[in-house]
């Protein structure tokens, strides 16, 4: 049996070492890293939608101006239709125009506006929350909040 020495021990280290590149003499001439170039540098760091200077698929899509707002726009009436649906002396409100049909019960939470088209002969209430545009504000003086 041999004599034990420091020089003689093993770890038991089965991980084998990583290669160093990029160090010149005998590890070879580029190391892997081609010839030249941004990413033969050290520190190389190329972003991945760059393709070399021609226009990227990002660039050839089309452009689309503005916005579109995500806020729910308010359910339309027309004047006429109310004076078709409701007779003289009733109050409208969000649950009466949904129970004559003329607007959608999964849109309620968005609230009404009423606008012109046609004059009103009846005598209407309307509750809080009925917004009008301005042209059926000047015009018609049935109208009682």
């Amino acid at each position: 049996m041999k004599n034990m020495q420091v020089n003689n021990l093993k770890l038991n280290n089965k991980r084998k070492k990583r290669k160093t590149i990029g160090r010149g003499g005998k590890k070879g001439t580029y190391c892997g890293k081609g010839n030249k170039g941004q990413k033969a540098r050290s520190g190389a760091h190329v972003d991945p939608l760059f393709e070399g200077g021609r226009s990227t698929l990002i660039d050839h899509m089309k452009k689309n101006r503005g916005f579109k707002s995500r806020k729910e726009k308010k359910n339309i009436v027309q004047f006429s239709k109310i004076e078709k649906k409701f007779k003289d002396g009733e109050t409208v409100s969000i649950d009466t125009l949904i129970q004559a049909g003329l607007i959608d019960r999964k849109n309620k939470k968005n609230g009404v506006k009423i606008i012109g088209g046609g004059k009103i002969t009846k005598k209407l209430s309307f509750e809080k929350g009925i917004l009008f545009s301005k042209s059926i504000e000047k015009s018609n003086s049935k109208i009682s909040l």
